[in-house]
């Protein structure tokens, strides 16, 4: 890159004192260091030269392709000085993107620092406030604090409850005795209900008195039963 523009060349004063003022170089140099934002402005403007670079040389390496093939063997003295400026401009691309991949990744490196910077400047701000929070603040009294708190719950509740129990006539009577009396009723019911059913189900006697039938047909009823059955055995 510094091959390039050579500093006996008229513009190669003036293109090296700009570099030194991009860099840091003059009255600046022996100064306090320049702050990460700066220090990062400073590394983009360098890659942007340096791409402008990068064109400008591509640009000369295609100019000077051009120019062999135009020569080619007619005029191989002028092809060939064409070929050894190419391979120059060459040698100074290769130089320039090596440079461009250490600027780049100092830049990166310093951003990434600028950023862990703030956080840790950021998390610093915070622990300071939280400190400050609690300054003034007692583990003790606080589980005084919540002791008080609990206590006065359960007050609280035990007023709840005793406005909410029935107060008035029937608090001194044994619920155990009414019980008890609710039992022997359904007792009682019980028995009522069998005893009715009882009588549902029960014929009823008729009124009328029943015909009476002779002895002697009974008799004879059961010699014919005993004939039938004598038979059958038979």
């Amino acid at each position: 890159f510094v091959s390039f523009i050579s500093p006996s060349h008229p513009r190669g004063t003036g293109a090296m004192s700009g570099f030194g003022r991009l860099f840091g170089k003059g009255k600046n140099r022996k100064g306090k260091a320049p702050t990460p934002q700066e220090a990062i402005q400073k590394l983009r403007e360098t890659e942007e030269i340096l791409v402008k670079k990068q064109e400008f040389l591509e640009q000369k390496i295609q100019q000077e392709v051009n120019t062999a093939k135009k020569h080619g063997t007619k005029n191989k003295k002028a092809a060939l000085q064409a070929l050894k400026r190419k391979k120059r401009y060459e040698q100074q691309l290769n130089q320039i993107d090596g440079t461009l991949s250490t600027i780049e990744f100092q830049r990166e490196s310093l951003e990434n620092a600028t950023t862990n910077t703030e956080v840790l400047k950021t998390m610093s701000d915070a622990a300071r406030a939280m400190k400050e929070a609690h300054q003034h603040m007692d583990i003790e009294k606080v589980d005084d604090l919540m002791a008080e708190i609990t206590e006065q719950q359960e007050i609280a509740q035990e007023i709840s409850d005793a406005i909410s129990r029935p107060v008035g006539f029937g608090d001194d009577i044994d619920e155990d005795d009414l019980l008890a009396e609710l039992e022997e009723l359904e007792q009682e019911d019980l028995e009522n209900e069998l005893l009715n059913v009882g009588e549902k189900d029960l014929p009823s006697v008729p009124d009328s008195r029943l015909p009476s039938v002779p002895a002697s047909q009974v008799v004879e009823d059961d010699d014919e039963d005993m004939k039938e059955l004598a038979s059958w055995a038979s």
